[in-house]
């Protein structure tokens, strides 16, 4: 950790969550991390619970509908300058049990407990969920779907698939879910459906360079690298300060004998990943 927060790396590595599952979780809302100078994810103590909250909940079996909502009502409710020292939560069968300075209290019915503890200097922190029971006239939202994909990545790929798919149904515009959906289809080998993947998420969300970016490294996987070249030209296009898409296409344009180009797409490569 720096004086502005913890990185990526670090959260990943104090955590043991991969990149991609922490940067799925910013996606699908869970936290909100600010940004460095060199526009990296900067993340404080509470990101971090907030994290370790959606990673401990879905390994006790809890929907993911329930864990998004249930982080998203405890942001709300926490004020940033109340210390997460010294309050600890616990399930006790089927009911909620609170303890403080030495009191303990039992909250509504149906509220759900975060069943881990952290540790902060000399207290200890554990959080409850105070959102209302998820009745069955409840429709979990496009978002609910991403996140419970982002949480299946490490245990069903396929289950995980499905559920990104329903995020595109119940949004169509939905531009994080196209990307993973793409990216675990690519993973798997299936290059011809991650490819309609990301074709179809551009068309619908014509502003994503990620959704660009990524369609050229499957191109180059298929060895079409004219069309991956395209692809990371318009990706640059929507985001010009994209280094690994400056990167990629240098490599291409070097082996194309576009010897001027490749510098200055070396050079962007260089400022921007700083």
């Amino acid at each position: 950790m720096t004086g502005d927060g913890y990185s990526l790396s670090g959260v990943s590595k104090l955590l043991g969550l991969s990149r991609s599952i922490v940067t799925g979780l910013i996606d699908a809302g869970f936290v909100a991390p600010s940004r460095g100078r060199k526009n990296e994810y900067r993340f404080t103590f509470r990101d971090l619970v907030m994290l370790r909250a959606a990673r401990g909940l879905s390994e006790a079996g809890l929907s993911s509908v329930r864990i998004l909502r249930s982080l998203r009502r405890l942001k709300e409710q926490l004020p940033e300058d109340r210390p997460l020292i010294g309050l600890r939560i616990e399930a006790v069968g089927d009911a909620v049990v609170v303890s403080e300075s030495g009191s303990q209290w039992q909250p509504h019915d149906g509220q759900l407990v975060l069943g881990f503890t952290i540790a902060a200097n000399a207290g200890q922190v554990s959080f409850i969920d105070t959102t209302a029971p998820v009745g069955p006239e409840a429709v979990p939202s496009a978002s609910e779907f991403f996140a419970r994909g982002v949480l299946l990545e490490e245990t069903s790929k396929s289950e995980a698939c499905a559920a990104y798919r329903t995020a595109i149904e119940s949004d169509a515009t939905y531009c994080a879910a196209y990307n993973n959906l793409g990216r675990l289809l690519h993973e798997n080998g299936d290059l011809a459906q991650a490819e309609a993947t990301y074709r179809q998420g551009i068309a619908r969300c014509p502003a994503e360079g990620v959704l660009r970016f990524n369609l050229g490294v499957l191109l180059e996987d298929a060895d079409r690298r004219l069309e991956a070249a395209t692809a990371y030209r318009e990706a640059l296009k929507s985001s010009p300060d994209m280094a690994d898409a400056h990167y990629n296409l240098a490599l291409l344009c070097e082996a194309a004998g576009l010897h001027r180009e490749a510098v200055r797409h070396l050079s962007a490569f260089r400022k921007h990943s700083q």
